[in-house]
């Protein structure tokens, strides 16, 4: 009986390994670097969490091209270098510079982990090598955005206008000046939110 529960015991050790492998990966960039490389750039809102997979509502695609209004983005297990699901709460909306599932390693879904998996093709995966993804808040953003330091997930910075950043996907705006909105004062960004609402003829800024 001992050593059944010995060998029981070791293959839980090793069943455990196996989901929470370290990831190694390099630095690849902040969000304005990383964007130019997704698949898909998307204002979203996180409907659930199923298992290592988000399912995110799209309220605005950015760039490239989204077919279904809701997505199963993917994210860490094993050693895939991704953030983990449970970092993206229900109804928290973001910034995703997310990449697309063409194919699938030979070990990308193992029967005894059924809700860990790499993910299924022509679903998203999001990277945690670079500033993949930005909360949003309001009507602005804020995270690894622009020459942030490597790997601060919520550096120090004033939220940046979602308009400017839209700007910027478009080419419309540089990055000079998401740089500058991002070390502007606070309180000019304030003026600015409430000076929006109130043309729209809002009450309050949320």
């Amino acid at each position: 009986m001992r050593s059944l529960y010995g060998l029981l015991y070791l293959a839980f050790l090793w069943s455990s390994s196996t989901v929470h492998a370290e990831c190694a990966c390099l630095w690849e960039g902040s969000f304005s670097e990383v964007q130019q490389s997704a698949d898909l750039v998307i204002a979203a809102r996180v409907l659930s969490i199923k298992g290592n997979a988000v399912d995110v509502e799209v309220e605005e695609t950015l760039r490239g091209r989204a077919y279904l209004e809701n997505l199963r983005v993917w994210m860490e297990t094993r050693d895939y270098c991704r953030p983990p699901a449970e970092d993206f709460p229900v109804d928290s909306r973001w910034v995703f510079a997310l990449k697309r599932i063409t194919e699938l390693p030979s070990d990308g879904f193992d029967p005894s982990t059924p809700n860990q998996s790499f993910g299924r093709v022509d679903d998203y995966y999001l990277s945690s090598c670079g500033g993949y993804w930005l909360n949003y808040s309001g009507e602005a953003v804020t995270g690894n955005l622009i020459n942030a330091p490597r790997w601060a997930r919520d550096p120090d910075m004033t939220p940046v206008l979602m308009d400017l950043l839209r700007a910027f996907l478009r080419n419309e705006a540089d990055g000079e000046a998401l740089l500058k909105a991002s070390r502007e004062d606070p309180a000019l960004t304030d003026l600015m939110l409430d000076t929006k609402a109130f043309l729209r003829g809002d009450e309050g800024r949320p």
